[in-house]
C-alpha cells in the first residue's frame, strides 16, 4: 500500500468555497433522498445513507434539512430521480466522468453536452472513459484528523488499499466491498470521515502544461458543478502549482 501517493482527484474545485450554499444544499438533499429511497431510512442499516448525511453534516446542513429530505423518501414525495453517468474529454485530452442525479434525463444530456463543448471539450459515448479509471472506495479527512504517518497507520490497521495525505487532508482508498467496514474500523483512531463514498480512481494521468488549458478546464468543471442535475465530476488530470497559481 502505497503511502503518499501525489493523486489529486477532481473533487477540488477551484472558487469551491464561493458556491452558494443553497445549491450544494440541494445536491446534498437529493443524494440522501434518493439513498434512503434505495434502502432502509435509517443510517445505522444504509450504507449509502450513512455516508450522505456525514457529507450533509460536513457542509454544515441543518439536521432538520436532513431529516426533511429522508422524510421526503419515506413519503414517496417529490421527483423521482435516477443515476445517469457521462463520460467525455476536456480541454488538453483529460478524461471526465459525470456522476448525476436527473428527474428528466433528455435536459441533464442537454446540459451536459452543451456545457461541455461550449469549454473545449466533447462529450463521448458510455465506456470511453470509464475503462482508464478503477472503481473504488474513497474515504475522506480533513489535515486536522492527523500526521500523514498517524492516518497511515490507522488505514493500514482498518484494511485500506492506499493512502494519500498532503496539506488539504487525507484520502483513503479501499475496495469498493471494504468502503463502510474500513470507515469503521478508522471512527476509533481518527474520528468520523468527512466523506465515504464510490469513486472513479484514474490509472494514469494527464499532466496539463499551458494555463490556457488549465483556466479553460476550471472554467469547465465549475460549469459542470454549477448544474443542479450533476452531482460529482471525477477526471484524471494533474495541474501543476506553478499552472494553478496563474488560473487562481
Amino acid at each position: 500500500m502505497a503511502g503518499h501517493s501525489k493523486f489529486k482527484n477532481i473533487m477540488y474545485r477551484k472558487g469551491a468555497q464561493d458556491k452558494k450554499r443553497s445549491a450544494l444544499f440541494s445536491k446534498l438533499s437529493r443524494e440522501i433522498t434518493v439513498a434512503a429511497r434505495a434502502g432502509l431510512p435509517d443510517p445505522a442499516m444504509n450504507a449509502r445513507l450513512r455516508s450522505a448525511i456525514i457529507a450533509a453534516r460536513a457542509q454544515s446542513m441543518p439536521n432538520d434539512n436532513i431529516k426533511r429530505s429522508i422524510d421526503k423518501a419515506a413519503g414517496n414525495d417529490g421527483a423521482n430521480y435516477e443515476e445517469v453517468r457521462y463520460e467525455g474529454f476536456g480541454p488538453g485530452g483529460v478524461a471526465l466522468i459525470i456522476e448525476t442525479l436527473t428527474d428528466n434525463r433528455n435536459r441533464t444530456a442537454t446540459n451536459v453536452r452543451t456545457i461541455i463543448s461550449k469549454n473545449g471539450g466533447n462529450l463521448g459515448a458510455s465506456g470511453s472513459v470509464s475503462h482508464g479509471f478503477d472503481r473504488v472506495g474513497l474515504i475522506t479527512y480533513p489535515a486536522s484528523a492527523g500526521d500523514a504517518d498517524k492516518v497511515f497507520e490507522a488505514a493500514l490497521e482498518a484494511g485500506a488499499e492506499d493512502v494519500s495525505s498532503s496539506e488539504d487532508g487525507h484520502e483513503i482508498w479501499t475496495s469498493t466491498d471494504s468502503l463502510h467496514e474500513v470507515a469503521k474500523a478508522l471512527e476509533p483512531g481518527l474520528g468520523e470521515a468527512e466523506g465515504i463514498k464510490l469513486a472513479w480512481r484514474p490509472q494514469t494521468q494527464v499532466t496539463l502544461t499551458t494555463p490556457d488549458e488549465a483556466q479553460q478546464l476550471m472554467k469547465l468543471i465549475d460549469a459542470l458543478d454549477d448544474d443542479d442535475d450533476v452531482q460529482t465530476v471525477w477526471g484524471n488530470y494533474e495541474v501543476p502549482d506553478e499552472l494553478m497559481e496563474q488560473v487562481a
